[in-house]
Parts: C-alpha cells; structure tokens; sequence
C-alpha cells in the first residue's frame, strides 16, 4: 500500500451530518472563523490565523499537498448550512508498520456535539478498510479535554502520557496517547451492528 494509492484519488465521505472532501479556496472565509479564534488554536501546533492571508497560505499548502498526492486533510462540511467548519486528517502514516495518527480541529461554535467523533469514526473505518492499517492513534495536550473525550468516543483506549514530548508555542507539553486496534474497532462496530438487527 502506497501513499499515492490512497492520496492519488482523494475519496469523499458522508456521514449522517458531514460531508468530508477536499479544501479548496472557496472555503477561505469559513476557515477563518475557526482558524483566527484563539480559544480553537489554544492547542494545536499552528498559530492563530491573524489574518485571511494567513488563511489562504494554508489553503495553498493544502492544495500543494493534494497535486503531489501526499497525506492532506479533509475538510469537514456541515450539511446542515453547506459550511467548512474543521478538518480532519492522516496527520502520520507509516504504510510499512501499518500504522497511522489521525489529528482534527473543529469550529468552537460546534462543539460539544459529537461532531468530531462522527468524522473519526468514518475516517478510522476507512483507514482499516481500505488503508491496511492495523493501529490508529491520536495525540493530545494534556489539557485538551475536549479531544480526550473524542477519543474516548469512538473507542480509543488510552495508553499513557509522554513528558514534555513537544516545544510548541514557547514551552513544552505532555501528550497524551491514545489508540484502536482493527480487531477492536471490527468488534466495536459489529456489536453495534448486531445490536440495531436484534431489536
């Protein structure tokens, strides 16, 4: 399994409230109304967009990575109101060691509803459908509590704390880890099947 296999054709997703798809410049605006909110970039390892220049440079870094088939992310709309209110990425993969680091970041005003959790699980089910990954892992400050329960959610066990692992913003941080084997996610999901077919 190559990088360019997956990333070569870029494949779009849609959940019961989501469409996950490529960013593209139309979504300037939309990306500005989380990126340039100081409480949504608190932790994550990019700075404040202070303005849409700031905005637009991302957006072409994205577009870069997609021409050259690399790993990018998906932007995440929300069907309701047609908005891109986050994305939702591969931020590591490891096609050799079958493993793989999904990272996201969503619009404050849409927290809080399970919002990021519904793109993870889509994004993790087609990563051990479809990428051959055997492990799934996220990472987080220690004191993002709002991501921990996200991983909590969509059946990451937690695996320990790695001390002052990064230097970001101007001092360093403790990650938490966390991840999901194929086989849990498989049994995870199939209970949830097998519940729906029993009632």
């Amino acid at each position: 399994m190559n990088i360019e296999d997956i990333y070569g054709k870029f494949p779009t997703f849609e959940t019961e409230r989501l469409i996950l798809r490529k960013i593209s410049l139309d979504d300037l605006e939309d990306i500005f109304a989380y990126g340039s909110n100081d409480e949504v970039s608190k932790y994550v390892t990019w700075d404040t967009h202070r303005t849409l220049s700031d905005t637009k440079q991302f957006i072409e870094f994205v577009l870069n990575k997609y021409a050259e088939k690399q790993v990018s992310p998906w932007a995440i709309e929300y069907k309701d109101n047609g908005r891109m209110i986050g994305t939702i990425d591969f931020v590591l993969w490891n096609p050799t060691h079958q493993t793989a680091e999904i990272g996201y970041v969503l619009h404050q005003d849409y927290w809080g509803e399970g919002i990021t959790a519904e793109a993870a699980k889509e994004l993790i089910k087609f990563g051990f459908d479809k990428m051959d990954l055997i492990r799934i892992q996220a990472r987080c400050f220690t004191e993002n509590i709002g991501s921990k329960r996200v991983m909590e959610k969509i059946g990451m066990s937690y695996e320990g704390t790695l001390r002052k692992a990064v230097f970001i913003k101007e001092k360093h941080w403790d990650l938490k880890v966390f991840s999901i084997l194929k086989e849990e996610f498989e049994e995870r999901y199939l209970l949830k099947q097998k519940k729906v077919y029993d009632r």
